[in-house]
């Protein structure tokens, strides 16, 4: 990303969160009079909660350790609440809007409804996060039946275990590398795919607690393959990269590889490598160019775009992540507006597309919006095209 972009985006993203920040600090000095009573405590302790989450980026970029990691999570926390805060504090300013017009709040109940909207924004966040937070610490199987017409040889069917978005990191660390250890375990798949954001950025979490070494997969008869997401170019490819490939990860890199069943395995950079590695990923024209049409082509790419692309090159199956469904709600639903296939499936002509929600998370440790999966593919080759989902 070059120097003038990047001040671009650090700014507009600065300027919105401090907006965001200053609108519910406001909000809640005009509505609870024990803010009023308290200036300074309520001042200092809210600025201590909105600047956790920058303080704990920078701490993880310059010296990684316990303390960042415990910034990062309350100040992903502090995010999901700021998400909730603005929104339902916003919808009641609106609301007290709509009552002024036929006098059902005037000078009078003002105070009374901006304190009881204040608390009820509290209620209904706290609810909301922690039911996220149980929720992300359930992972679930999703299941799809995929059929594919062309014939793979000897091979009949082959069962494939997916995840996406495993951000390790400061949030996603041990346990969980264990839990999806022991699930993948239980699968006992064909084939092992991971489809980017293995890690969350920086790398200094990562290594300083070995992560990955934590991470256990089956000894499958297909193997076990990978791609980058955009995440393992945001904190340094030149260290993530190698450290994963270190651990027997086979990283697909604009890469074309045939497995021993003859499967045809298509991995491409994340579409982000250009503008956070300076590396240009190959045209999917020139990749699929490598392969053998008559035979079976599963491509993996982080990002689910352009998806009419792959249609046109022939590729029997796209598997992808990356959108998280969105993560928190209401964000799954402007997804739904925002991706073509936002989550889940979709076929186009012959080609099949699967998108992941993702094992992991971004920010909060919080899924109000979906769920954390494992996906796992149930394919069958050299029959109709009449897959379904479990």
């Amino acid at each position: 990303m070059r120097t003038s972009q990047f001040i671009i985006f650090l700014s507009v993203v600065i300027i919105v969160y401090s907006l965001t920040n200053l609108y519910i600090f406001l909000k809640g000095y005009n509505s609870i009079q024990a803010f009023h009573n308290f200036k300074l405590a309520y001042l200092l302790g809210y600025l201590v909660l909105a600047l956790i989450f920058f303080g704990g980026k920078v701490l993880e970029a310059t010296h990684s350790s316990v303390l960042s990691d415990t910034l990062n999570v309350i100040g992903g926390f502090w995010l999901a609440f700021m998400l909730y805060g603005f929104l339902f504090l916003f919808l009641s300013d609106i609301v007290a809007l709509l009552l002024l017009i036929p006098g059902f709040i005037n000078s009078t109940n003002i105070i009374v409804y901006r304190k009881w909207a204040y608390i009820s924004t509290l209620i209904i966040s706290l609810v909301l996060i922690a039911g996220g937070f149980i929720n992300s610490l359930i992972p679930h199987v999703k299941s799809y039946n995929i059929n594919i017409t062309k014939s793979a040889g000897q091979v009949n069917e082959l069962r494939i275990a997916c995840v996406s978005d495993i951000h390790l990191g400061s949030i996603i660390r041990k346990r969980s590398m264990r839990n999806l250890s022991a699930i993948l375990l239980s699968l006992k798949p064909d084939m092992v795919l991971l489809l980017g954001d293995i890690v969350d950025g920086e790398i200094g979490p990562v290594l300083r607690g070995d992560l990955l070494k934590y991470f256990s997969y089956p000894d499958s008869r297909e193997g076990l393959y990978a791609i980058t997401g955009n995440h393992e170019f945001f904190g340094g490819p030149a260290k993530t990269l190698p450290y994963i490939e270190g651990k027997g990860i086979r990283l697909l890199k604009d890469e074309v590889i045939t497995t021993v069943s003859g499967i045809q395995l298509i991995g491409r950079l994340d579409r982000d490598s250009r503008m956070f590695f300076g590396r240009e990923r190959k045209p999917l024209g020139e990749l699929v160019s490598e392969t053998d049409p008559t035979k079976p082509i599963i491509l993996l790419d982080h990002q689910p775009v352009n998806l009419a692309e792959s249609e046109k090159y022939g590729i029997d199956l796209e598997l992808s992540g990356h959108t998280h469904n969105g993560q928190l709600w209401p964000l799954n639903l402007i997804m739904k507006k925002t991706w073509e296939l936002p989550y889940g499936y979709l076929k186009k002509g012959k080609t099949q597309y699967i998108v992941s929600s993702g094992f992991g998370l971004w920010g909060p440790r919080v899924r109000s919006g979906s769920r954390s999966e494992i996906l796992l593919l149930n394919i069958r080759f050299g029959v109709s095209q009449d897959s379904s989902v479990n």
